[in-house]
């Protein structure tokens, strides 16, 4: 029995009930990782490395590098994936556990009610990291950082820190503020389709 539930959960999870939801899972699945897996470790793995300042000594570089980077990119953007797919997967949880086909989830009002739901949870979600990755990323990567580096020693005051690949880093940052803003289009795109479909079925009966 427990098998048939991860069944229908995987399958829930893979084959949401709405077209628009099917191609969404497909651009978040592949494209969206891939990009943040692949290309995201290219440009920011070896960040920390290249980071320095002037004078080059590495308590100054690590210091000031912790101050630019409160939170490296690809932690941020991960824990953005992750979060952004709870909700739809505690909705197919609880469509497996109660058996519910994904053709009847739009039939039967109770549960596209709580479908729409997990969809503007992720719509919030998406709006939340879009806001917070402006404030810890803004939208463009400078070459250079001024570092108050006054804490860890005070001949130190205010420092220059040479941010390396920053054009890269800057085309990337926009890349994945593009791929938020079409997620949430998705999402938007998704709930007219429930909406249009529903009167489907109420014409029909």
């Amino acid at each position: 029995m427990s098998l048939n539930y991860i069944k229908n959960f995987y399958e829930g999870c893979l084959r949401p009930p709405t077209v628009i939801g099917q191609f969404h899972t497909l651009f978040f699945g592949s494209v969206r990782m891939f990009f943040l897996g692949v290309l995201g470790f290219a440009v920011y793995g070896n960040e920390a490395l290249h980071f320095s300042c002037d004078p080059d000594r590495r308590e100054l570089n690590l210091y000031c590098y912790n101050q630019f980077r409160p939170i490296t990119p690809q932690v941020f953007w991960a824990l953005q994936l992750v979060t952004v797919l709870v909700p739809g997967a505690v909705f197919h949880l609880y469509a497996a556990c109660k058996n519910i086909d994904q053709e009847e989830i739009l039939e039967r009002p109770i549960y596209t009610v709580f479908y729409i739901i997990s969809v503007l949870l992720r719509i919030i979600l998406e709006v939340i990291a879009f806001w917070l990755q402006s404030h810890l990323f803004g939208f463009q990567v400078h070459p250079l950082y001024m570092c108050d580096a006054s804490a860890l020693e005070k001949t130190f005051n205010v420092t220059k820190c040479m941010v390396p690949e920053h054009f890269e880093k800057t085309i990337f940052l926009s890349a994945m503020y593009t791929f938020t803003v079409i997620t949430i289009l998705l999402c938007v795109a998704e709930i007219f389709e429930i909406l249009c479909r529903r009167l489907g079925y109420l014409n029909n009966q």
